[in-house]
């Protein structure tokens, strides 16, 4: 047989079955370098083994003794065969569910080695479902099994955590000699991690559990590295290969731009101008990020930044996620700019063929100063004359590459735009490090003047009588009113809904298939019938005709219709400074970010807003998380809170990153491993910004492998 390899299938491992084989390969492990690197998720201590009266609840124990009586239970929906294990010190309980067939082989008067996780059964112990050993008077004693730290590895119904540990136990002797380390031992040293090969040895085979936090760091670290390594490389690449247009900031464009304003700055602001306006002076790219509560401003920093890039005689462009948002904010600065010199131009999917060739014709020839439109900046048919800022509103809904592509926009070779990406979605701090990590972080942290706090109740379903009646005295009042629902109409739901069906349908007692869904169908009828009738009550969907539903807002913008029922389309883009009351039904379905991103479609005008949370709060997560939602405004501690409940599975998702998920480190968890990798990861771009030495082949090689197509790495390393 050929020596093992890290490429060697594992169907030429010896004593893996083919049928084994073809499970591990559909667990996507189908060498002996995948299950090298398939890891335990955790690791049971596992007693020695000992008498009865020696062992303990919670662990896995063995011991061995004879079986004194036995029986079959036939009640409840599952059979069960039971026997009692005895030795000289006490009594074992023993219960395997649907096994009645054992009665065939243990019987009283066998002697048995048992091994299982013990708990408190009456006065004594038992076992459940245990592995079993026949002790056989002709054969030799088994021996003793000593105590160790048990990894126990993500499996299969197929292939169980023990089998994986057999098989990884047989092979890792020869495989660990195989690894390369791709960090140098002095720098390992340096921070006490072990060698990559010792750190899957501590954890595959640890010989105490401080072992395994050893293994975890370094293996977590690995993954925090490689992803600052790609950032900072590719941050420095823009830096050095890259030139953006070097725009002015005197006292003057200061002084014309603020004047257009029909308010002062408030002094946050304030702020961010003086950290965004310095990096657009400079021929290095600016590449910020701006974070703002919802209604805090950052249309208006979007604005200057594009003003000084106008009065340059370059052009600006503004990519919003959807057309109800681009539409606003071409009427918004069309406004701010009425009879300016700067020219601004609005391009969408939806404008008619003669009309959108004659706006990519004013784009190409340069006059349109700002552009403001939807992924339709991106088409191949767009050519700026000269793009000097690209501004992205809520980045969080574009991929890496869509972002990348307006980049890209730059008339002139080796040329980019200066980039800002704005978000009304707090970002908790360790993301910002890891996703962001390549940008600069301005934050908004402060309201307009005169904006009052919304007020947001939590209540239960059978309030809604209560709910809607008061709805009616807000509109006679002279105020409108925002319903938001989960779904269209009966049986038609939202995918972002899924997430939570899991946690309410366990909470209810329901399968969430017969949980009847607030739709926009329904509760049109119940207000149009009930508490609002003969009020203008409109809906608002996904599903309608996009004519349609720019009617319905633009009448709800006028004051012509009261209340609008609608789903998440208003989830962004949408003021209406007379909405002053939001009822969100089944909040319970919908994610915190999401909740407080539609809260903030009220209290946008001087009379403040409330926003009425009715919702179902049996599930303990969906309890804290709308609790949290009750109790603060403020969006930046929500985020954290949401990553804390949620984890950075959806945070990391390749339709918001484009980056793998970690399989070992946990942010916030991690957070100091973070700011270690961030902090070499900074040092080792600063004194090799290629990774061209030869000592760090592996390490680019690896980095590429992980990272190299979601970071856009090809042209950097």
């Amino acid at each position: 047989m050929p020596p093992l390899s890290l490429t060697t299938p594992v169907a030429a491992i010896p004593g893996v079955r083919a049928a084994e084989a073809f499970a591990l390969r559909d667990m996507g492990l189908p060498s002996v370098a995948h299950l090298v690197q398939h890891l335990p998720h955790r690791h049971e201590f596992e007693q020695a083994e000992a008498p009865v009266l020696d062992l303990g609840a919670g662990n896995v124990i063995s011991t061995r003794g004879e079986v004194t009586a036995t029986r079959i239970v036939t009640r409840g929906s599952r059979p069960r065969f039971e026997a009692v294990l005895l030795d000289h010190t006490g009594r074992l309980d023993l219960v395997w569910f649907n096994q009645t067939f054992l009665k065939n082989t243990i019987h009283p008067g066998v002697r048995l080695r048992v091994q299982g996780k013990a708990k408190r059964y009456h006065a004594g112990l038992q076992l459940t479902n245990p592995k079993y050993q026949v002790i056989k008077d002709d054969h030799p004693e088994p021996a003793r099994a000593e105590a160790r730290l048990r990894p126990v590895y993500p499996a299969t119904a197929e292939l169980p955590s023990e089998r994986i540990e057999g098989i990884i136990a047989s092979i890792l002797n020869e495989a660990l000699p195989l690894i390369n380390d791709h960090l140098p031992v002095a720098f390992l040293k340096d921070r006490d991690m072990p060698t990559l090969a010792d750190a899957y040895r501590m954890m595959h085979a640890p010989e105490g559990e401080e072992q395994t936090r050893h293994a975890r760091r370094r293996l977590a670290y690995d993954e925090l590295l490689l992803l600052q390594l790609g950032v900072h490389l590719r941050r420095e690449h823009l830096r050095r290969q890259h030139r953006a247009p070097m725009l002015r900031w005197t006292t003057a464009i200061d002084e014309r731009i603020r004047k257009r304003l029909p308010f002062t700055l408030t002094a946050a602001q304030d702020r961010v101008i003086r950290e965004l306006a310095p990096d657009l002076t400079k021929a290095t790219p600016a590449n910020r990020l701006i974070q703002g509560e919802v209604g805090s401003g950052k249309t208006v920093i979007a604005l200057y930044a594009m003003l000084m890039a106008a009065a340059e005689g370059h052009q600006a462009a503004l990519m919003a996620p959807t057309e109800v948002l681009a539409e606003q904010h071409f009427a918004s600065i069309s406004r701010l700019l009425e009879g300016s010199r700067v020219s601004i131009e609005l391009l969408t999917g939806s404008l008619a063929p003669d009309e959108h060739r004659a706006a990519l014709g004013r784009i190409a020839s340069g006059k349109a100063s700002i552009v403001i439109g939807t992924h339709a900046l991106i088409s191949d048919a767009v050519a700026f004359d000269s793009l000097a800022v690209a501004i992205i509103d809520e980045q969080h809904r574009f991929g890496v590459h869509q972002r990348a592509t307006l980049r890209a926009k730059a008339s002139e070779p080796d040329s980019v735009p200066h980039t800002v990406v704005m978000t009304a979605t707090p970002i908790p701090r360790t993301v910002s490090l890891t996703i962001f990590g390549d940008l600069d972080v301005s934050t908004l942290d402060a309201l307009p003047p005169g904006r009052k706090p919304i007020r947001t109740r939590l209540v239960d379903p059978a309030t809604l009588p209560e709910v809607d009646a008061y709805a009616r005295t807000r509109i006679e009042k002279g105020e409108q009113v925002f319903y938001v629902v989960p779904a269209v109409g009966p049986g038609v739901g939202a995918p972002e809904f899924e997430q939570f069906s899991e946690a309410r349908a366990s909470a209810s007692g329901t399968p969430d298939s017969e949980v009847p869904i607030a739709n926009v169908a329904a509760t049109l009828r119940r207000l149009t019938e009930g508490a609002l009738a003969g009020l203008r009550v409109e809906p608002v969907h996904a599903q309608m005709r996009r004519a349609d539903r720019d009617r319905a807002m633009s009448r709800f913008r006028a004051g012509e219709v009261h209340a609008i029922v609608a789903t998440t389309v208003i989830e962004v883009g949408v003021d209406v400074p007379n909405a002053t009351l939001m009822v969100i039904e089944q909040a319970e379905r919908f994610g915190l970010a999401q909740l407080h991103q539609l809260r903030g479609r009220v209290g946008r005008g001087t009379k403040g807003g409330v926003c009425v949370l009715v919702a179902d709060t049996t599930s303990p997560t969906a309890e804290k998380r709308l609790k949290s939602v009750a109790g603060t405004t403020d969006g930046f501690a929500l985020a954290e809170v949401d990553f804390e409940l949620r984890g950075p599975g959806n945070i990391f998702s390749s339709r918001q990153s484009g980056l793998p998920p970690f399989r070992v480190a946990e942010l916030p968890r991690d957070t100091e491993l973070l700011l270690l990798a961030r902090r070499d990861a900074q040092s080792w771009v600063a004194r090799s910004p290629d990774l061209a030495d030869p000592g760090e082949t592996l390490l680019r090689s690896r980095l590429m492998k992980t990272y190299g197509k979601s970071l856009g790495l090809g042209d950097v390393a």
